[in-house]
């Protein structure tokens, strides 16, 4: 995994858990004690990081939402922060072709779905390499020096993400939620928003992604239906030709470098 990868993802980390250390504390100073009352026309000093997360506030230019809801909304975007980005990434195309690989295989649980999964992950860190560089460059390194606040850092990074997304959506499907949506006509891909781009960027990554588990299916397919074909023509219909084929798959996969084959394949897909 390259390190400017590595890097991003701390730093988004990092970001991420100092908004919510920042709105804890500042959401207990809340319930503390008043001070004494500031003189009049004074401004309300917050830190520095709250005023960077959530805007200045300051007397006289309207309340807006509490410390305790801002917290809240805080606490439910990390619980759905996982499913959007697993979403959002080409991570459910490889996790759906190794799944596919598996079963075409005739395996049960070999490779294992801790396995499938976190060879999945970091496939997809790879393939989300460049866009993880953009969104560190124009949005989280930006935002640690101080010169955008988060709402400019949200909407640069995902720029990125909607850019990335949008490439790997098909027209037809982009058009079959935007009818559903009754939305009107976008005039060019920037102006497609999240709520349709979305569940078309799924749809579009599923199909793919059956379509090259189709592909991967044929091969095996043949050695069954062979296998199968000289069971019966040799008369032993009590032998099962899954455990017949099985050692025919393995070896077809082992001398093709078959991991090797689908790794670049399913890398070169998102070109």
């Amino acid at each position: 995994m390259k390190l400017p990868v590595i890097k991003t993802l701390a730093r988004l980390t990092a970001m991420g858990i100092a908004l919510a250390v920042n709105a804890a504390a500042y959401a207990q100073a809340a319930v503390s004690p008043a001070p004494a009352a500031p003189p009049a026309g004074a401004a309300l000093a917050i830190p520095g990081a709250l005023d960077r997360a959530f805007g200045a506030m300051h007397a006289g230019q309207g309340s807006g939402m509490t410390m305790s809801l801002q917290l809240l909304l805080i606490m439910g975007l990390l619980t759905i922060l996982p499913s959007l980005v697993l979403m959002m990434t080409s991570f459910t195309r490889i996790l759906v072709v190794l799944s596919i690989l598996r079963q075409a295989l005739g395996l049960q649980q070999s490779p294992p779905n801790q396995v499938l999964i976190g060879l999945a992950l970091f496939l997809s860190l790879f393939v989300m390499g460049p866009t993880l560089d953009k969104v560190n460059q124009n949005a989280v390194a930006p935002y640690s020096a101080g010169t955008i606040n988060a709402s400019q850092a949200i909407s640069a990074g995902g720029q990125e993400f909607h850019a990335f997304m949008i490439r790997q959506t098909r027209t037809h499907d982009l058009a079959m939620f935007a009818d559903m949506a009754k939305a009107p006509q976008f005039q060019n891909p920037a102006d497609v928003p999240f709520s349709i781009l979305l569940p078309a960027f799924v749809t579009s990554e599923l199909k793919t992604a059956f379509q090259i588990g189709f592909m991967l299916y044929l091969p095996f397919l043949v050695i069954d239906l062979v296998v199968s074909s000289v069971l019966m023509s040799l008369g032993m219909m009590m032998m099962s030709p899954t455990i017949v084929s099985l050692p025919f798959k393995l070896l077809l996969f082992v001398l093709v470098d078959g991991w090797a084959l689908l790794m670049g394949s399913l890398v070169s897909s998102f070109g």
